[in-house]
């Protein structure tokens, strides 16, 4: 019994920490978020003296509705880089468990030091240029895809080891070649964790606002995270509408974690387990 008590008492501990961890910061944005210019200023907790819902209207309608237009482009970025992501790091992944030999351990090495080196922000920047993708959507896409194979091949690799190769060698034997093999066989059994690598990926990279603010600079392509320069001044800013905006642009990878939270969960405590 005590035991019991123990433990409810640590988990109720763990979710008043969370709870302060995470929503309180949000809590604090959203507040400023309905506050005019001078009590935003503040940066407190207190309640305003009246909730000012125009200021997320007038984020929206903010240079000729550029979030509308932000968010269309972060979508096609993110969409672009998870389709591309799934069909290589699926594929990579897949060989890279399978196949034994120097070169595949090579790869293999050669990947995983992607996951410690920072990216080289300038030689990439050239590269792009002399290829004609830099500042174009095509060109971001391919960077957020860069950047993120290393972590998705990982994933793809561990939850490949679960499936047996009875199944193939079966596959096989009733003539099956390599590419129906995959497509109709391996990849259904690897759609948890392509679940994991869809929610994970779509966040981190419609979240993204570093890789944005170097590889597609400019007003003709905005991201929504750099929708935020809108209300950031050299000696003023209006941090009323900067929250708002913060609210907006937090809302969709927020719902997006919330209902597909078991799934990441699953797929990788599957491959982590029985890889």
């Amino acid at each position: 019994m005590k035991k019991k008590t123990h433990i409810l008492l640590t988990d109720i501990g763990a979710m008043f920490f969370c709870l302060v961890i995470f929503a309180a910061p949000f809590y604090f944005i959203f507040l400023n978020s309905v506050k005019d210019r001078r009590e935003a200023g503040l940066m407190n907790l207190d309640w305003p003296g009246a909730f000012h819902f125009e200021n997320y209207a007038e984020v929206i309608a903010t240079q000729n509705y550029m979030l509308i237009r932000a968010f269309y482009n972060s979508i096609i970025i993110t969409a672009g880089s998870i389709l591309l992501l799934i069909a290589v790091c699926s594929l990579a992944g897949y060989i890279l468990q399978r196949v034994t030999s120097k070169l595949m351990t090579g790869i293999n090495f050669l990947i995983l030091t992607g996951l410690m080196l920072p990216p080289a922000i300038l030689p990439t920047i050239w590269v792009m240029q002399v290829i004609g993708i830099y500042r174009s959507l095509f060109g971001m896409i391919l960077v957020e895809v860069a950047l993120n194979i290393p972590f998705t091949v990982m994933l793809y690799r561990g939850y490949t080891a679960s499936i047996p190769r009875e199944i193939e060698e079966a596959a096989y034997v009733d003539g099956c070649n390599s590419v129906r093999l995959f497509s109709q066989i391996i990849f259904p059994l690897l759609l948890p964790v392509t679940a994991t690598v869809t929610v994970l990926s779509s966040v981190n990279i419609f979240n993204d606002f570093v890789n944005p603010l170097y590889f597609l600079p400019g007003g003709q392509n905005p991201t929504a995270q750099l929708t935020l320069y809108n209300f950031m001044g050299r000696y003023a800013s209006s941090w009323n509408l900067l929250f708002a905006n913060v609210v907006l642009i937090t809302i969709p990878p927020l719902l997006l974690f919330i209902f597909f939270n078991k799934k990441i969960i699953a797929g990788i405590t599957a491959g982590a387990v029985k890889g």
